[in-house]
C-alpha cells in the first residue's frame, strides 16, 4: 500500500506557533540588539579610556570595566572644579603683566618713563578690577530684605517700612500737653 498523503493541513494553535516560531525569533533579535549595544559601549569606553584592553574582554568583564570607568567619571565631576572664572582671569592678567614687564626690561630702546606709565596703568586697572569684583561679590552675598506683598518695589516703600518698623526717637525737648 502506498503511503497516504493527508491533504488536510494540521491545525496549529497560535500558542504553539508562538512557542515554536516567534519566540526563538524574538529572542535572537533581542540578543542581537543587546550585543550591538554592548559592542557600542565597548568601543566608547575604549575610546574614552584610551585603552584597547577592553576590546578583548568578554561581555561580563566589559560591563564591569564600563561601570568602573563611569564611577571614576562621576567622582571626577564631583571633585572641586577649577578656580572661578574671575580668579582665572586675574591669574592670566598678572601673567600678562609679568610678561610685559619682562619684555620692556629686555628691550634696549625702551624709555623708563614709558615703562613706568604702562606698568602704572596696568596696576591701576588691576586695582579697579579687584574693587569691582569685591563690590560684585558683596552685592551677590548680601540678601535683600523681602518686600511685602503690597509693596510696589519703589524706594519709598522701603523707607516707609523702615520707619514703621523702627520709630525715630522723639526728642525730649518737645512740649506735650499731657
Amino acid at each position: 500500500m502506498a503511503p497516504q498523503s493527508n491533504n488536510s493541513t494540521t491545525f496549529v494553535s497560535k500558542t504553539q506557533h508562538y512557542l515554536k516560531v516567534k519566540k526563538p525569533l524574538l529572542e535572537r533579535q533581542r540578543r542581537a540588539r543587546m550585543n550591538k549595544c554592548l559592542d557600542t559601549l565597548k568601543t566608547l569606553v575604549a575610546e574614552f579610556q584610551g585603552d584597547d584592553a577592553i576590546l578583548r574582554m568578554d561581555k561580563a568583564e566589559m560591563l564591569e570595566a564600563a561601570l568602573v570607568f563611569m564611577r571614576k567619571q562621576v567622582v571626577k565631576q564631583q571633585a572641586p572644579v577649577s578656580p572661578l572664572p574671575m580668579d582665572s582671569f586675574k591669574n592670566g592678567y598678572m601673567n600678562a603683566v609679568s610678561e610685559i614687564s619682562r619684555v620692556m626690561a629686555c628691550t634696549p630702546a625702551m624709555s623708563v618713563d614709558v615703562g613706568k606709565t604702562v606698568m602704572t596703568h596696568l596696576g591701576v586697572e588691576f586695582q579697579r578690577m579687584l574693587q569691582a569684583d569685591q563690590v560684585q561679590t558683596s552685592v551677590t552675598t548680601s540678601t535683600p530684605r523681602p518686600l511685602s506683598p503690597a509693596s510696589s518695589g519703589y524706594h519709598s516703600d522701603n523707607e516707609d517700612s523702615q520707619s514703621a518698623a523702627s520709630p525715630k526717637p522723639v526728642e525730649e525737648t518737645m512740649w506735650r500737653p499731657w
